[in-house]
């Protein structure tokens, strides 16, 4: 999508008015068959931030972009409502930071949450969430295994979101 609109830029010349076209990512990391794998993963499925002066038929040409649906505002089909600069200094100071830390995310769990683990001998099961551990990064599990609940310290990166 990304592309799309690059080009469509280039091909209008508008480059004077469109300063950035930014897709705010974020790297997750997951265990599969034992090993650690990073994904990228957008913030904001379906969303792509445009830093652009609208001046013109600049938003006309924005619109008529294949696959773009429209934009944010107040009113459907209406005028896109700018972000706030503190909006924008937030996703782009989060896209910084996660790209100078390279580092894991802290995956937000909650006690009671059904999950499914992806990894280890118990791959495949669900299980409850009974214990968080933030700090080791670690959640105690409650899996029904052979009918009976049993207790399973897993790690974050070792279960999914149901």
């Amino acid at each position: 999508m990304k592309e799309y609109v690059e080009n469509e830029i280039a091909k209008g010349g508008l480059q004077g008015f469109v300063t950035q076209v930014l897709i705010p990512t974020e790297k997750v990391y997951q265990i599969r068959n034992g090993k650690k794998i990073s994904k990228e993963r957008s913030f904001y499925p379906g969303y792509v931030l445009v830093e652009a002066t609208l001046a013109g038929e600049v938003a006309h040409i924005l619109r008529n972009i294949p696959n773009v649906i429209g934009f944010l505002g107040d009113t459907k089909g209406g005028d896109p409502v700018p972000l706030r600069q503190n909006e924008v200094n937030r996703i782009l100071g989060k896209v910084d930071e996660l790209a100078d830390t390279g580092e894991e995310l802290n995956i937000p769990f909650v006690v009671g949450e059904t999950i499914k683990v992806i990894d280890g001998p118990f791959n495949g099961f669900n299980g409850t969430i009974e214990i968080i551990n933030e700090e080791k990064k670690k959640l105690q599990v409650m899996v029904k295994i052979f009918g009976r609940k049993t207790p399973l310290e897993l790690s974050f990166l070792q279960v999914e979101k149901e």
